[in-house]
């Protein structure tokens, strides 16, 4: 079964699980033999303690886990009384229902989330350096798309972000920038009926033509060429 998320086709098989967070978007392919469990939740129905620690709304988490072994079968377990507890709650209260539905969900997401932990050991972090750079990218990329501006106010050389983020992603800090921006081009592109003159806007071009000539740059489409193709892919 393939599924696509963020513009990115992932091949799913059983066992798998697909970790689907707000901002993103996806595509299914063909339906008819699916089988699995859907679950929705709002990240603001879990305990603070669990937002801090399964990151239900980190945009830079994995998509897809694959547990195997003893791992899987407690999320097998976790997922079974989780669904339980939602389908048949007896005659508990609502309050108490959903109090058990929070703690199970924080069950099942504290483990997914620590497939690959250290028993004892803390989870391990991305670079500090790469790290920073990161979450200021997530939030100022509609602001600027300038790597001096984030060096300058991360108080870093242009230099060492990019050896930073050569070392946690692969590519150079400036590449970093417009992947994310192009990203959220495509998401608006293929998700809303926004011009390219409001999608400019929004993601803080000047023009409707500096973002149309940023777009194919980097894309080697235009938005409209884009947004097209997108759109005859989810034709059935």
């Amino acid at each position: 079964m393939r599924h696509t998320v963020d513009f990115t086709s992932y091949t799913l098989e059983p066992g798998m699980w697909l970790w689907v967070r707000p901002g993103q978007v996806q595509q299914w392919g063909q339906l008819a033999d699916l089988d699995g469990t859907l679950i929705l939740f709002q990240p603001e129905f879990l305990d603070p303690d669990t937002v801090a620690t399964a990151r239900p709304d980190d945009p830079h988490a994995p998509v897809v886990y694959e547990p195997v072994g003893d791992d899987r079968d407690r999320l097998t377990e976790s997922i079974g009384h989780l669904a339980h507890a939602f389908t048949a709650p007896g005659r508990l209260p609502l309050d108490v229902r959903q109090a058990v539905l929070r703690h199970l969900l924080a069950v099942l997401l504290l483990r997914l989330t620590h497939l690959d932990a250290v028993p004892g050991q803390p989870a391990p972090e991305p670079n500090h350096t790469f790290a920073r750079f990161r979450d200021a990218v997530e939030r100022d990329f509609t602001r600027t798309r300038r790597l001096e501006d984030y060096a300058r106010a991360l108080g870093y050389s242009t230099r060492t972000l990019s050896r930073a983020t050569q070392a946690a992603a692969g590519i150079n800090a400036k590449d970093y920038i417009d992947r994310r921006t192009i990203l959220e081009a495509r998401r608006f592109l293929a998700h809303s009926d926004n011009s390219a003159a409001q999608i400019a806007a929004r993601l803080g071009f000047t023009s409707a033509t500096n973002f149309n000539k940023y777009f194919h740059q980097r894309t080697g489409s235009t938005p409209i060429g884009f947004r097209t193709a997108v759109h005859s892919d989810y034709q059935p």
